[in-house]
This record gives C-alpha cells, structure tokens and sequence, in this order.
C-alpha cells in the first residue's frame, strides 16, 4: 500500500466480504469478518520457535489497534480462499 489506506478502506473492505492478507510483527496473516464485530485471523506463517495461535476469533476493537501496525496488506474476494 502507498500510505495512504485508511482504516475507514479497510474496514469498508472487510464489510464487503473481502479476505485481507497483512504481515503484523513478522507473520503473515489471513482475515475475514465472521459475524457483527467477530473476525477470523488465520496464522499463514509458521515459526516452530516462536508458536502462536493458527486460527482466533478477534473482535473490531483489535483489528483497529493492530492496523497502525500491519504491514503489506492485500485483498482478495471471496471466504475461505488461501
């Protein structure tokens, strides 16, 4: 992105059924809306020495404060396509 998505993009985005692919602190990431204000974040990237969770459930508030902070971010249409 050139700087200059704004969350008010990406929200509207994520509303209108989009899948959005981020890097946040080193590890990729797949996101979609599941339900009002539920999200699924997918865990793309897989570091053995540093575990996280492959698949949560997190909420708009979250997905605003991480935003500042992602990084490469992409779009692609429809649910459930990696």
């Amino acid at each position: 992105m050139d700087g200059k998505y704004s969350f008010e993009e990406f929200y509207q985005n994520l509303e209108d059924g989009y899948q959005i692919y981020f890097t946040y602190v080193r590890n990729r990431y797949l996101l979609f809306k599941t339900s009002e204000n539920c999200y699924t974040q997918k865990l793309l990237t897989i570091y053995e020495k540093n575990p996280q969770p492959r698949h949560s459930m997190i909420t708009f508030k979250r997905i605003k404060e991480m935003f500042p902070h992602m990084e490469n971010i992409e779009y692609k249409t429809g649910i459930n396509e990696e």
